[in-house]
């Protein structure tokens, strides 16, 4: 039962309540301007310190849906049941960034069997979806753009691939899982039908995409989504109750008949009837013979340490990539000096991940696609021979140019989580509807977003991304695992578009060469580098103390907030004599909460 107390109906009332006062939008509470407290001890930068726990830990954006999760482990859940339910529930209160009818990627650590295993639950393009199909509606390739993306509308009907979240769903807690749908999926229904008070940022990022017309898309809003998804046809402010019973509905024909209601039966013809209706070419075929995929990681050794990466579609490997030319190039860039003496407080050490990433993106544009219809060369691009082999075409003194163009979406329209149990099962998972409410169109009556990823291909014919029946686009959603002679020590998440491979790459030069704990590494300044403009952009203070230095040596640098720099999520296994503990870190840029027991 939701909580009703005799004042909240009369204080729901309060337009202007001091009590949920904001620093955004430019109305500025006088608080705003106060200056931040120290810390007792440790990096004063550090907003908060490491959860840690014996028994298990959930960490994700919003801290309703931790404790969601948290409480299917005191139960007896696994890792896996706890991030199905987490997901779940994160549909509800994270909409813009997840939902059933999105992208799923898992890394599941088994401890029993000392085995990491990976799903692809990643969508598929619909069997009408060709490059002449789309070129008849006048969507065509430019051929100075070599984007993932080049030519593709960013919402509507036509980038609406396959989802692949429920398949992924059913498939983990079949294979791993000990709980069923109809235990797990209840937590968000009750969430969805009793509603929620909506978080800080999550209210920042609700913002609805324009999904139609077919063509020329797109200048107008889908009127489902806006039922949906509008409280009195505008977003939901911090602290408004936001309720979901259509999504509610969804989950219980999962908990009734299992992924089947949603590539066979209700859900799978309401999706088709919706596509049909804005001129969509995705058939109940396309749903009924939707397979994820089970796949072998991408693996390099840093540091000592195994990370192992999403495989493509994915974009996730360029993390491996980034680390090897780092671990290669930087004792030639600047001879007798680590990272690690170089420092965060030095423009080299900067200039030299940016120099590292552009290089890793370079492949990762110009070779990304789903290994079923194209070759990509990951045992070259992720050897260290390879990797020493790019350190002759950076100048240590100076930026180089950058290209190809990147992925064309500079936000963060994901969401991570991890788990941990008392058996030493970890889980890292990324789950998504690519863009701020996917394509922008909702399934009437089922409260769900189709998700947009099929912008991705691109219509240049010749690029192993091309888009194709059946096919899987690039994908900008990343996970990984750090393992340490084949023994489990930390999920690797931080969601956010293309800020992603270059994030895990920066996380974990934070702990491996700087010895940051997970909670801040978290916290330190990142960058995101877009590949073309090869724009440099800096948090704030990262800007305020180096941007003119990083200037000088011809970078293109931009001062930001930390809206854009994704989202870290991650737990991280300590042994200890007793046992050993999970430590966990929240990123301070979003809602979250590391959570355990």
């Amino acid at each position: 039962m939701a909580l009703v107390l005799p004042w909240a109906a009369a204080a729901a009332g309060a337009d202007n309540d001091p009590l949920m006062a904001t620093c955004n939008e430019g109305v500025k509470a006088p608080f705003c301007q106060g200056l931040r407290g120290d810390r007792a001890e440790g990096w004063p930068g550090q907003g908060r310190s490491e959860v840690m726990a014996q028994h298990g830990m959930v960490v994700t954006s919003q801290p309703l849906a931790a404790q969601v999760g948290l409480q299917i482990l005191k139960q007896g859940g696994n890792a896996v049941d706890a991030a199905v339910a987490t997901a779940a529930t994160l549909n509800l209160m994270e909409p813009m960034m997840v939902g059933v009818g999105g992208d799923l990627f898992a890394l599941i650590y088994v401890a029993k069997d000392h085995r990491l295993y990976v799903l692809n639950a990643s969508g598929t393009a619909p069997s009408g979806a060709t490059i002449e199909r789309f070129n008849g509606l006048g969507y065509r390739w430019d051929p100075n753009n070599w984007a993932p993306g080049s030519g593709m509308p960013l919402h509507g009907i036509l980038p609406v691939t396959v989802p692949g979240a429920a398949w992924g769903w059913e498939a983990v807690l079949k294979r791993f899982g000990t709980l069923t749908f109809k235990e797990l999926l209840q937590p968000a229904i009750d969430y969805a039908e009793q509603g929620y008070p909506v978080s800080e940022r999550i209210a920042h990022d609700w913002q609805l995409p324009p999904a139609l017309p077919l063509k020329g898309c797109c200048s107008e809003f889908d009127p489902d989504t806006i039922k949906a998804w509008m409280i009195g046809g505008k977003p939901p402010k911090p602290g408004q109750i936001f309720k979901n019973p259509d999504l509610a509905r969804t989950f219980r024909l999962l908990q009734e008949q299992g992924a089947d209601a949603f590539y066979r039966g209700e859900i799978a013809r309401a999706i088709v009837a919706k596509s049909d209706a804005l001129g969509g070419t995705m058939t109940m075929a396309d749903l009924a013979d939707y397979r994820g995929e089970w796949v072998e990681p991408a693996v390099t050794r840093y540091r000592g340490f195994d990370i192992a990466e999403l495989p493509p579609p994915s974009q996730a490997w360029a993390a491996d990539e980034m680390l090897n030319i780092l671990e290669a190039c930087v004792p030639l860039w600047a001879p007798g000096q680590t990272l690690a003496a170089l420092g965060p407080a030095r423009a080299p050490y900067w200039h030299f991940l940016v120099e590292a990433k552009k290089l890793a993106y370079r492949d990762l544009y110009r070779y990304n696609a789903d290994p079923n219809f194209a070759e990509v060369p990951l045992k070259k691009l992720l050897s260290k021979s390879y990797a020493a082999s790019l350190c002759g075409q950076v100048d240590p003194r100076h930026a180089s140019s950058t290209g190809p163009r990147g992925t064309g979406n500079d936000r963060g329209d994901t969401i991570v989580l991890s788990t941990a149990d008392k058996d030493g099962n970890m889980v890292s998972w990324v789950n998504s509807n690519f863009d701020e409410f996917g394509s922008g169109l909702t399934v009437p009556g089922f409260g769900f977003i189709l998700h947009d990823r099929g912008y991705l291909f691109t219509l240049d014919p010749k690029s192993p991304n091309a888009i194709a029946p059946h096919k899987r686009p690039f994908n900008t959603l990343s996970a990984g695992f750090m393992l340490k002679n084949g023994e489990p020590k930390m999920t690797i998440t931080l969601m956010g578009g293309d800020m992603q491979a270059q994030g895990h790459a920066q996380l974990l030069v934070n702990i491996l060469d700087l010895g940051a704990n997970l909670q801040a590494a978290a916290e330190m300044a990142r960058f995101r580098h877009n590949q073309v403009p090869n724009e440099l952009n800096l948090e704030t203070e990262l800007f305020n103390a180096l941007g003119a230095q990083l200037s000088g040596m011809g970078h293109k640098v931009k001062s930001v907030n930390g809206a854009s720099m994704g989202g870290v999520q991650s737990i991280l296994f300590t042994a200890d004599p007793a046992g050993g503990f999970y430590r966990g870190g929240s990123d301070h840029r979003k809602d979250g909460a590391a959570v355990g027991w």
